[in-house]
């Protein structure tokens, strides 16, 4: 069972396709970017055709799974984990692999899009996330679409010859329900 197409303003949510393979080796593996998951320069392996094939395969085989398109163009991808339907939570990850389109607020929106057919769709009640703490980026973008820290946790990332720490944050239902119906108001 394939992820439903999911349609924003700026940014589309769709399941995985083989030519993703392509775009995602033409893309390569950007330092910067890997660094912001926590893989220390010299630990960058180049993106291989085979390794974009794996990783579209990986993809596809999970079922609360997007690639972030953006007028047409691969942008990176977004998913559900660990999806607890007795509990209704879930962890979120997302990952912007085109450096072009960064800071741009496309995660924003595509973060916005998955936890509105979460909460709403799946009938999911809570949505967590962990971030490295230098990840100042993403820490802004899970902020502006609601999240909040509930912790740290210590140690957690050896990058650049030091420790680094993760950021815990977590959203429920009601607060993205009550700030999502302020927000469709603003809109209308």
């Amino acid at each position: 069972m394939s992820s439903p197409v999911l349609e924003g303003r700026n940014v589309r949510l769709r399941p995985t396709r083989g030519e993703d393979a392509d775009v995602r080796f033409s893309l390569g593996t950007n330092a910067q970017i890997s660094e912001m998951y926590g893989v220390d320069e010299d630990d960058v392996k180049p993106m291989t055709r085979e390794g974009a094939a794996r990783w579209v395969q990986w993809l596809s085989e999970r079922p609360h799974t997007w690639v972030i398109e953006i007028e047409g163009t691969f942008a990176g991808e977004i998913r559900l984990d660990n999806v607890n339907l007795q509990d209704r939570r879930a962890t979120m990850a997302i990952g912007i692999s085109n450096p072009s389109l960064l800071d741009k607020g496309f995660g924003t929106e595509a973060i916005m899009l998955l936890l509105r057919h979460a909460f709403i769709e799946m009938k999911l009640h809570r949505i967590s996330i962990r971030v490295l703490a230098y990840n100042k980026r993403a820490i802004r973008a899970y902020e502006k679409c609601g999240f909040t820290v509930e912790g740290r946790e210590r140690e957690t990332a050896y990058v650049k010859g030091s420790w680094h720490d993760d950021i815990m944050m977590g959203l429920l239902d009601r607060e993205f329900l009550a700030r999502d119906t302020v927000q469709s108001s603003d809109v209308e």
